[in-house]
C-alpha cells in the first residue's frame, strides 16, 4: 500500500503501465485521454459518473448576500457554477474500513 501523500497522474500511469502491460508514454497517453474526456464532459455541463467510485456534480448557486466573519460587513457573493464530488457508497465503505 502507498504512503500517505498525493496520487499524481505519474502514479496513474504507472499503474496502467505494470497491470496492462502498456508503455510507461502510452500508459500516460490514456490518463491523460481520460482527464480530458471528463474536463471536456464537465465544461459542456454534464455530469460525470464513475460507478464504484464517485459523480462529480455541476451545480449552479444562485447570486446571495455573505458577511464577511473578521467585520461584520455584507457583500454581494455572485452568481456561480461550482463542481462538487460525490463519493459512492462503495468508496464510502472502502474508506471506512481503512
Amino acid at each position: 500500500m502507498r504512503s500517505v501523500g498525493t496520487l499524481t497522474r505519474a502514479d496513474l500511469a504507472e499503474t496502467i503501465n505494470r497491470k496492462m502491460g502498456l508503455s510507461r508514454a502510452e500508459s500516460l497517453d490514456m490518463v491523460e485521454a481520460i482527464l480530458a474526456k471528463m474536463c471536456d464532459a464537465l465544461s459542456d455541463g454534464e455530469n460525470v459518473k464513475i460507478s464504484g467510485f464517485g459523480s462529480f456534480v455541476l451545480r449552479d448557486k444562485k447570486e446571495r448576500i455573505g458577511r464577511n466573519p473578521k467585520t461584520g460587513v455584507e457583500v454581494p457573493i455572485t452568481s456561480r457554477r461550482v463542481l462538487t464530488f460525490r463519493a459512492s457508497q462503495l468508496l464510502k465503505d472502502r474508506i471506512a474500513q481503512g
